[in-house]
């Protein structure tokens, strides 16, 4: 994948996917990962990085075999079917937080919250 101009480093890019808000130097960098082609797939990418470390621990707890795969696997296919549900509201309250303009979206039906 090519790296925009503006692109934060690997450890700001960590804090973004997590939540925290990016400095203002960012923002075309955010407006790009929220709202250009392919911005669901870069909003599951994101949870897919904060979202496998908790599935590898729940792994590790203890009880039987089927019980270690189907606890991570369910917190898993949860958390991405969640996401892929609410994602214009995800989008929409990470492009308030960055002070950026909410796209309405005429394919929803309703304007984004």
């Amino acid at each position: 994948m090519r790296r925009l101009p503006g692109d934060p480093g690997v450890g700001r890019w960590l804090l973004f996917a997590v939540g925290f808000r990016l400095p203002d130097a960012y923002r075309d960098w955010v407006r790009h990962e929220l709202t250009d082609a392919g911005w669901r797939g870069r909003t599951i990418r994101r949870l897919l990085v904060v979202m496998v470390p908790v599935c590898v621990g729940l792994a590790f707890l203890p009880g039987p075999p089927w019980l270690r795969v189907a606890v991570p696997g369910f917190a898993l296919i949860a958390s991405v079917g969640t996401v892929l549900i609410s994602a214009d509201d995800v989008r929409a309250a990470r492009l308030r937080q960055h002070d950026l303009p909410v796209p309405d979206d005429p394919d929803l039906g309703r304007p984004s919250h």
